[in-house]
C-alpha cells in the first residue's frame, strides 16, 4: 500500500523520539533522569474534582454519548469561567468540547482550510501545529524567530505574508516553546490585521491559566463581531491538570461551529461525558485552586530563571514564562538534537531540540520546568552550567 505524500512529509512525534533515546542511556541513582521534555502538571487534580467523578461512574448516563458539541450545562459552566477570566464570554452555542485542544486545532483548519492553502506560522511554532498542517497539504508561511524579539511576534512581517491564499493567522499564547505572553495589544493589532484581510485569527491558549496574578489574556471576546474573525484552540487539560482526560474545546462564532461539527461527528462523535462533568466541576468550584497552582507555577519560573542566569551557565535563556524557557545551546558544530542528545548522556536532561518546533532553529532547546518539583530545580540548572 502507498501512503499520502502529506503525511510522508511530517516529522515523527519529537517526544515520543527524544523519549526514545532514553534506551541507550544508562541511568543510575546517583545520577537520576531529570525530565524537561513534556509538559505536564506535576500535581494530582483537585481532590474534590476526583471524589465528584467517582460517585458519577455508577451513573449508566455517564457511559454515553453526548451531543457532538457537548453538554448544554457544561458548555454554560464554560461560558460563566471565561466570563470571570476574560471579562467577556463566548456563549454556550460558541463552544464545541473536544478531544483536547489538539483535536479543537485538527477541527478548526479542516473547516478553515483545503490543501494548497497558506496559514502564516510565527517561529518557533508548537510542533503539532505545522504536523498537522502539512498532514492536509496546507502550506505554513514561516515568520522567522528574532532572538531580539522578546518572543513577541513581528506585526509587519506577518503581514508582508498575507497572500490570496491565507485562510488565517496562527499564534500561540502563552507560548509553547517560548512560554511568551503575547500582550493584548498585539493581540488586537493581530486581530483588525486578520479583519482587514477577511482571514480568522486562530489563537492557542492553551496555558491561558498561568498568566502572572491578575492579568487578562486579552479583551478579543468584548470586540462586536469578534465571531467574524477570531478563533480560539482551548484546553482544560493544564489547568485542572487532566491532561490524560483530554479536556479541550473550539471556542468561535456559530457558523464556524455549524460546520466544525460535520468533522467532529466524523472524527469523534463527543468529548468523553467523564471529562466533561470534570471540565463543569473544575469550572464551577475550582477557580482558587487554579489561582494558587499559577502561583506556584510562576515561582518555580522566576527560580529557574534567576538561578539559569548564572554568569558561569554558557547556555543563554532568551525568552521564558509559565512552563517553559527557550534556550540556545553554546555548541555551534552541534544541531539541536544532537546538543540535546549530549544533554541526556552526560548530564541525564532530557527536552527538546529547537529544530522539532520549525525550520532554522536548531541553535535552540525547549526546556519544560513545569513537571518537575521546585526543590528538583537547582539540581537541574546546574547539570547546565557543569557543561
Amino acid at each position: 500500500m502507498k501512503f499520502s505524500p502529506h503525511i510522508k512529509s511530517v516529522q515523527f512525534p519529537p517526544i515520543t523520539e527524544v523519549k526514545s533515546w532514553l534506551s541507550a542511556v544508562a541511568l543510575n541513582a546517583e545520577r537520576p533522569l531529570i525530565d524537561l521534555c513534556q509538559a505536564v502538571p506535576d500535581y494530582a487534580p483537585a481532590p474534590e474534582l476526583v471524589d465528584h467523578l467517582r460517585a458519577l461512574l455508577d451513573d449508566p448516563m455517564t457511559s454515553r454519548y453526548s451531543p457532538d458539541e457537548g453538554l448544554q450545562e457544561v458548555r454554560v459552566a464554560v461560558s460563566d469561567w471565561y466570563g470571570r477570566r476574560y471579562g467577556a464570554a463566548p456563549t454556550p452555542n460558541e463552544i464545541c468540547l473536544t478531544i483536547g485542544a489538539s483535536q479543537a486545532f485538527w477541527l478548526a483548519i479542516m473547516t478553515l482550510c483545503q490543501a494548497g492553502d497558506e496559514m502564516i506560522v510565527p517561529l518557533p511554532a508548537y510542533f503539532d501545529h505545522p504536523m498537522g498542517l502539512q498532514a492536509l497539504g496546507i502550506h505554513p508561511l514561516w515568520v522567522p524567530f528574532d532572538a531580539g524579539s522578546g518572543g513577541q511576534p513581528d506585526i509587519a512581517a506577518i503581514a508582508a505574508r498575507i497572500t490570496s491564499k491565507t485562510r488565517a493567522i496562527l499564534l500561540v499564547t502563552p507560548s509553547n516553546p517560548t512560554g511568551v505572553v503575547t500582550s493584548p495589544q498585539n493581540l488586537l493589532k493581530l486581530y483588525n490585521l486578520a479583519k482587514e484581510h477577511d482571514i480568522a485569527l486562530l489563537v492557542d491558549e492553551t496555558y491561558n491559566a498561568f498568566l502572572p496574578a491578575g492579568e487578562v489574556p486579552h479583551a478579543l471576546f468584548a470586540e462586536p463581531d469578534w465571531q467574524q474573525h477570531f478563533i480560539q484552540i482551548a484546553s482544560f487539560g493544564k489547568t485542572f491538570a487532566l491532561t490524560g482526560y483530554r479536556a479541550g474545546a473550539l471556542v468561535a462564532g456559530p457558523a464556524v461551529i455549524y460546520q466544525a461539527l460535520k468533522v467532529q461527528d466524523s472524527m469523534a462523535v463527543c468529548q468523553p461525558r467523564l471529562t466533561q462533568q470534570a471540565i463543569r466541576f473544575g469550572c464551577e468550584h475550582l477557580d482558587a485552586w487554579v489561582a494558587d497552582n499559577a502561583v506556584m507555577m510562576q515561582r518555580r519560573h522566576d527560580l529557574f530563571r534567576e538561578l539559569f542566569n548564572h554568569p558561569g551557565n554558557t547556555f543563554q535563556l532568551l525568552a521564558s514564562g509559565g512552563f517553559f524557557a527557550w534556550v540556545k545551546h553554546p555548541w555551534p558544530q552541534f544541531s539541536s538534537r544532537e546538543a540535546a542528545r549530549r544533554l541526556l548522556e552526560e548530564a541525564h536532561l532530557l527536552c527538546l531540540p529547537g529544530e522539532a518546533f520549525g525550520p532554522e532553529l536548531q541553535d535552540y532547546l525547549r526546556l519544560a520546568f513545569g513537571n518537575i518539583h521546585e526543590k528538583d530545580i537547582p539540581a537541574a540548572v546546574e547539570r547546565f552550567c557543569e557543561l
